[in-house]
């Protein structure tokens, strides 16, 4: 964490229980690899996986809202455990609505981090909203967080890292993580 979040971003942390992320951006640098075959690849930060599976063995729920369908995107979410996965979305704050309806979610308990202009209407719904460091202005206007981080290179871990310690259960997961001893 590069500086400390201010009390606003504090309490609104410690409300979260549920974390989405766009992943375009976001969970990713934005680039796709395009293969003569027509499938495509993408670069994951492995920082930003760990932190996703720390949150959710701190009970945070973790899933993806994203406009793009993308098999390496569904692939990598199964390998993380993030439920709800809804990709190829239109209408991404429909598709909030329905979640937070479905699951008996309020929007404070919701962080969302997105990068460009379509994550706009989610970020302005949730109790707490992030975005990269290199997301497109407008978004970085709106935010309540704008992460030290850029997409794809630990921008996740970071707003996970500060609810996590805004909850007060950062020590307990670094507690419970097996380390290696020299």
């Amino acid at each position: 964490m590069a500086t400390r979040p201010s009390s606003e971003v504090v309490d609104r942390a410690r409300r979260i229980r549920v974390l989405l992320f766009d992943v375009d951006g976001v969970l990713t640098d934005g680039g796709v690899i395009v293969h003569a075959d027509g499938s495509e690849s993408k670069r994951f930060d492995i920082k930003d996986g760990a932190g996703i599976v720390m949150a959710r063995k701190a009970g945070l729920t973790v899933g993806l809202i994203s406009a793009r369908q993308s098999a390496s995107t569904q692939h990598r979410a199964r390998q993380l455990g993030m439920d709800p996965v809804r990709l190829g979305v239109t209408d991404k704050a429909a598709t909030l609505e329905e979640l937070m309806h479905a699951h008996d979610w309020h929007a404070e308990e919701v962080a969302y981090m997105g990068d460009d202009v379509v994550d706009l209407p989610v970020l302005r719904r949730v109790g707490l909203s992030a975005c990269p460091s290199d997301a497109v202005a407008e978004v970085q206007a709106a935010v309540h967080v704008v992460s030290p981080r850029p997409g794809g290179y630990g921008a996740a871990r970071a707003l996970i890292e500060d609810i996590l310690h805004a909850q007060g259960r950062w020590d307990a997961v670094v507690a419970a993580h097996p380390h290696e001893r020299p």
